[in-house]
């Protein structure tokens, strides 16, 4: 009896979860499956209407052969290397700044750090823009002021514009919740290390670290499956700046431009499909390398 009351419960509790899931989860991806096995072809050598053929996984092979998409996970990859080392690592370090014995102002820091994040990625994108521009920009002019020339829309240079921009938007996000991992580490073990004279820079990496692994770990990896949505930063740097970003330039933007500038909604569907497999491929292989390390600390 007691268990068909808690299994009543659970179903009762639950229910509004896994209605909103199917909803909004399980349906569109099954519709995005669905959409990506038929294509839209014109009869009439072009003259007559279109209509809708199965054509099972010519979308896939078309998404995979085509040049354009494939580069676009090789930028990714460059995107990956570059951005989340810089995050990780800065966002740990201000972490460590924060919660030591030598921060002052905390909460005016916390504050100032996590403001940017509050900024919708679009306005971020937006403000960045501006400040890259030449003859708009004041940072631009100051470091030419200083002898220093750098085009943030060449090719070269397009890349680590928009890593600014993610690092700028994300930093002081992931930093606040590295400090609440270090504030909920047992001070006694701490002052233990400091007793028996560890200095703070080895309390920091050999006892704080260690400490907020999991913390770490999990940053790691949102932040790889949030690296591989790449869109709406590249999109406005696309849009009337001249840059280098071409509007196929991420798997996303391919799909974007599949969808909304040719109509192939077959095509986009089977390169968000692609994107997604290798999102949930890529946690699979972060999840069980943190799992190993977990199980040896």
């Amino acid at each position: 009896m007691r268990h068909a009351r808690t299994t009543r419960a659970a179903a009762i509790l639950l229910g509004p979860f896994f209605v909103l899931f199917t909803l909004a989860m399980v349906l569109p991806i099954g519709y995005a499956v669905w959409l990506s096995l038929f294509t839209e072809k014109q009869s009439g050598l072009g003259f007559g209407g279109t209509e809708t053929v199965f054509s099972g996984l010519d979308n896939y092979t078309a998404a995979l052969g085509d040049r354009a998409f494939r580069e676009g996970f090789g930028v990714l990859l460059g995107y990956c290397l570059f951005y989340i080392p810089l995050l990780l690592v800065g966002a740990l370090a201000l972490a460590l700044l924060l919660d030591s014995t030598l921060a002052r102002a905390r909460r005016f820091f916390q504050l100032a750090l996590f403001l940017p994040h509050a900024v919708p990625g679009i306005i971020a994108a937006l403000i960045w823009v501006y400040l890259y521009t030449p003859q708009l920009s004041p940072v631009v002019s100051a470091m030419e002021s200083g002898g220093i020339g750098f085009d943030f829309f060449s090719p070269d240079g397009a890349l680590p514009s928009i890593v600014n921009i993610a690092l700028w938007e994300w930093l002081g996000y992931n930093m606040v919740i590295f400090y609440a991992a270090l504030q909920a580490i047992d001070r006694s073990v701490l002052e233990a290390a400091t007793v028996d004279g560890a200095g703070a820079w080895r309390v920091a990496i050999a006892i704080k670290v260690p400490l907020i692994r999991a913390s770490v770990m999990m940053v790691a990896l949102f932040t790889v499956i949030g690296s591989l949505q790449l869109f709406t930063e590249p999109l406005i740097l696309n849009k009337g700046t001249g840059s280098a970003v071409s509007s196929t330039w991420t798997p996303n933007m391919y799909a974007y431009t599949a969808a909304f500038e040719r109509n192939d909604y077959g095509l986009a569907a089977a390169a968000s499909i692609l994107l997604a497999l290798t999102a949930a491929l890529l946690s699979f292989v972060v999840t069980r390398f943190t799992g190993r390390k977990g199980k040896k600390a």
